[in-house]
């Protein structure tokens, strides 16, 4: 590595350490959350250093994008109550306190990783000959995908499977609040979200069928795809009343349940389970991450958004007010 690499990773590492200290004592919540955000982007770019560009698009559209929107609407809701808290600051010593308890609790996690560090043998053994060796085998040609969907496919699934039951838990708690005003504040954020939206539906159905054979895959094509939902949805955009219901709920659940009828499918003539067939591999790991897209997008979405769909949807454009003497009631 030349000189102005390490140069760069180590003013990377700095800053990341910085926004880390920054965000968690900060008094401001809206401040503790843009921090977040920029210490995902720059942690997916120090991913990406690492050579790890799947972790790095993970990382940059639902570690800093998703969790980052998810983080905003819930300050949002917040409402009266951040302003209450804004105005009861923490005294000097709580800062205080606060920072060292921080101080205090990195620099011992500094050191057990530094001691786990050193403890690393110099040349990591891995799996990755493994990998390499029965990767003709596996039905695609990416090493990755093939560990998340054909080697350990169990752990992928239980992973889908606790995103499907967070919904399910959104959904009882509440009716999903209206995210857009009544009228669009802007005919230019309008227009731009016109423009974004079948951009970002282009880009996370690349991602999907890049993921055979390069970094990317369902996670990140349903990460942007969930982006487009959220950024229509905040723009106006509703979904049709007609697609909230039973349309809605197979799209969540399709890629989840597919997954498991193809994992099950080999118990019936005595195999294992996720043993896809020899030859079919790649199929059958086509249809699942297709599904699986919708349903994480889907999901995604839905976690944003806060609640299970409501019986009065809105639809876009708004609906002009009736005339006066002409409203029902």
């Amino acid at each position: 590595m030349s000189e102005l690499g390490v140069l760069f990773d180590l003013i990377l590492l700095g800053t990341l350490v910085w926004l880390a200290w920054r965000l968690l004592a900060s008094a401001d919540l809206f401040k503790a959350v843009v921090l977040f955000i920029a210490f995902g982007l720059l942690l997916a770019l120090a991913w990406a250093r690492l050579g790890a560009p799947d972790v790095a698009l993970a990382e940059a559209a639902i570690g800093a994008g998703i969790t980052g929107a998810l983080l905003l609407v819930a300050l949002r809701r917040l409402g009266p109550e951040t302003e209450r808290m804004r105005r009861h600051a923490p005294t000097i010593g709580q800062r205080l306190s606060a920072r060292l308890l921080v101080g205090i609790a990195g620099a011992a996690v500094a050191l057990l990783v530094a001691r786990a560090l050193l403890g690393l043998p110099a040349v990591a053994p891995g799996l990755a000959p493994r990998v390499a060796e029965d990767l003709a085998q596996s039905g695609v040609a990416h090493p990755v995908t093939a560990v998340l969907l054909n080697f350990r496919g169990f752990d992928t699934l239980l992973e889908v499977g606790v995103l499907v039951l967070a919904v399910l838990g959104i959904w009882c708690l509440n009716e999903a609040p209206q995210l857009a005003p009544a009228q669009p504040d802007s005919p230019v954020l309008l227009g731009l979200v016109r423009l974004l939206l079948p951009l970002l539906m282009v880009a996370g159905g690349y991602l999907l069928w890049l993921g055979a054979h390069a970094p990317g895959g369902a996670f990140q094509g349903g990460a942007l795809l969930a982006a487009a939902a959220v950024l229509g949805l905040l723009a106006g955009f509703a979904l049709p009343r007609r697609w909230s219901g039973l349309p809605l709920r197979l799209m969540l659940a399709a890629g989840l349940a597919v997954f498991l009828a193809v994992g099950a499918a080999p118990l019936l003539g005595g195999g294992w389970f996720l043993a896809y067939p020899p030859g079919a591999a790649k199929t059958l790991i086509l249809l699942i991450e297709t599904l699986l897209t919708g349903s994480i997008a889907a999901v995604l979405a839905v976690a944003v958004v806060g609640g299970r769909p409501g019986e009065a949807a809105a639809s876009y454009p708004p609906l002009a007010e009736p005339p006066v003497g002409k409203e029902t009631s």
